[in-house]
């Protein structure tokens, strides 16, 4: 059932259940269903309500070390039921084999589970996301008709066939919302913020949580279990904020909580021109059979990944420089006009920092008045196939006649202690300290997309279909114009073995307490080039198994279906 803290709690009182879940989001729902299902009795807390609003994102705000490098706290993540899903564009990719091996150039990498270990919560993570099957490999994940990327393009250290499935996207708690109000032993509590973790070390037992209303009502929730399935950010906030006991806060007793702070390192760089006729590149997105858009990537292949020591890295093929009018597509001019009415999770990339000049602008509306018929098709597809569709289109992909695009980069970055989430003495209406995010990043994660474009460069004029332009001279602040990607949170809470080194052991435990969880992105020790709500997904249902075996249960055969 569903039930509002402020109206049917008590000020004072306490709640019991078996599993204590904290967090409505990508985690946390498939969660508390899955324990539900499996006979547990479960309380969901929900910070936020149904409709976002800016009395409860406000307890996001705080601070950025450097804001050309990061977005503001409350951005790319919502205070909210369904957490950030009612946002996020849908992409799911797992992560690769070779980013759970420790390699000896990428320092402080290596996880203490497998692929194989993972793979099959893969598989249910994609029922949940309703991504379609766990295969990401075009050439058996599409028709068997689908022409290949780049035609003509065969290479031994490039691979173009990797896969990026792409959910409704799916609002996890609009989609599980019936689930969630007719179940007897789930009960969703929302407008319930967690604002400490009370240990007892003694017994390396979570005592219970400290919940709060947002009017200030206060009440305390008791569980056997304890699973923490908030963000990247929020995570060691909450972790390192609950220090009356210990005063480094939970989980913190070597000093690991808050940092190798990750996102992804995410920009446009390059000028590539393709031979031949523009039907050769298939840059739009493919639809599987069972009707699920996808999207081929260039990546390079694990062993050369390996040969040249960088980092995890996919490009895509990507639209002009959308500020230059010298594009002549109306459509990119109407999107970068409308950039002040777009949400800033969208929009911030539609302005790359550059002065426009009145002429700039007076050229972009006269793309848009002399291509009538581009702009009005485009505006027609937008509205039938993405804002009134079930499974909606995933991005704007126009056609490219004149088979020039740029390099669209997402990259895997360093792990670096230095690069981290502390607590600043302004505190939020909770009396909670706010954070501070000092995102840095490292020359080897510029230096492996470097490395990864010459690659793919050397491999186009080696088969003579096309030609890649790179300016080594402004590589660097091209890639890193928009500094950290948006929403992706990773690190601050990192999986391993070694208490001294890590957070949470490979079941996803604190270390030093069997009974608290974290089921976030925070516990990747490394980021990947994939983007984290497949894999965090994965972990979060990979806990329930963990949790019902502790509690000498099992989860049933079925209990995660859809």
């Amino acid at each position: 059932m569903i039930t509002c803290a402020e109206k049917d709690v008590v000020d004072g009182a306490q709640l019991e259940a078996d599993v204590i879940i904290v967090g409505s989001g990508a985690a946390g729902i498939p969660t508390a269903l899955t324990l539900d299902k499996a006979g547990f009795s479960v309380l969901l807390l929900e910070a936020g309500i149904e409709k976002l609003d800016d009395e409860h994102q406000s307890v996001y705000s705080g601070t950025v070390s450097d804001e050309k490098l990061h977005s503001p706290p409350d951005t790319y993540r919502q205070r909210r039921l369904g957490g950030s899903t009612p946002i996020w564009g849908g992409r799911c990719v797992p992560f690769d084999p070779i980013d759970f091996k420790q390699r000896a150039y990428v320092e402080h990498s290596g996880w203490p589970v497998t692929p194989e270990e993972l793979e099959p919560y893969y598989e249910r993570a994609n029922q949940w996301l309703e991504a379609g099957a766990c295969d990401y490999d075009g050439r058996t994940a599409l028709p068997s008709n689908t022409p290949t990327l780049i035609k003509g393009f065969e290479s031994d250290i490039i691979n173009t066939e990797g896969l990026e499935r792409f959910s409704r996207p799916t609002d996890l708690y609009q989609r599980y919302k019936k689930r969630l109000q007719i179940s007897s032993r789930l009960r969703l509590l929302y407008d319930a913020s967690c604002v400490g973790i009370r240990v007892n070390e003694a017994e390396n037992k979570v005592q219970f949580l400290d919940v709060s209303t947002q009017s200030g009502k206060r009440f305390k929730v008791k569980g056997k279990k304890y699973i923490m399935a908030t963000g990247g950010i929020e995570i060691p906030r909450l972790l390192l904020a609950s220090n009356d006991v210990n005063p480094a806060g939970v989980g913190n007793a070597h000093g690991n909580v808050g940092r190798y702070y990750q996102c992804h390192i995410a920009g446009n760089v390059g000028k590539l021109k393709f031979k031949g006729p523009p039907e050769n590149i298939r840059h739009s997105y493919e639809i599987s059979d069972e009707g699920i858009y996808c999207r081929r990537r260039i990546s390079l292949r694990a062993d050369e990944q390996e040969r040249l020591q960088a980092n995890n890295v996919v490009l895509r093929l990507h639209i002009p420089k959308i500020v230059d009018p010298a594009h002549k597509s109306g459509i990119l001019s109407g999107l970068f006009l409308a950039r002040f009415f777009i949400s800033y999770e969208y929009a911030v990339r539609l302005n790359d920092g550059d002065k426009q000049s009145a002429i700039s602008y007076l050229k972009h509306f006269l793309n848009i008045v002399t291509t009538p018929f581009q702009t009005l098709t485009f505006l027609y597809q937008w509205v039938t196939k993405r804002t009134l569709a079930a499974r909606r289109f995933p991005s704007v992909i126009l056609p490219n006649s004149s088979n020039i695009f740029s390099l669209e980069v997402n990259a895997e970055q360093c792990p670096n202690p230095d690069s981290r989430i502390t607590l600043i003495d302004e505190k939020d209406k909770f009396g909670m300290p706010k954070v501070n995010i000092d995102w840095r990043y490292m020359e080897q994660d510029v230096v492996s997309v470097q490395r990864t474009v010459d690659a793919f460069a050397k491999e186009l004029e080696r088969t003579q279909l096309g030609s890649l332009e790179v300016d080594s001279q402004s590589f660097e602040q091209e890639l890193m114009r928009f500094g950290a990607y948006g929403g992706h949170h990773v690190g601050t809470t990192r999986m391993g073995d070694d208490p001294v080194t890590s957070v949470v052991n490979k079941h996803c435990q604190v270390h030093g307490y069997d009974d608290l969880y974290i089921a976030s992105s925070s516990v990747f020790p490394t980021s990947s080039q994939a983007n984290p709500t497949l894999t965090l997904l994965a972990f979060a249902l990979r806990i329930t198994d963990h949790v019902a075996e502790n509690m000498n249960g099992h989860i049933q055969d079925g209990a995660s279906s859809l």
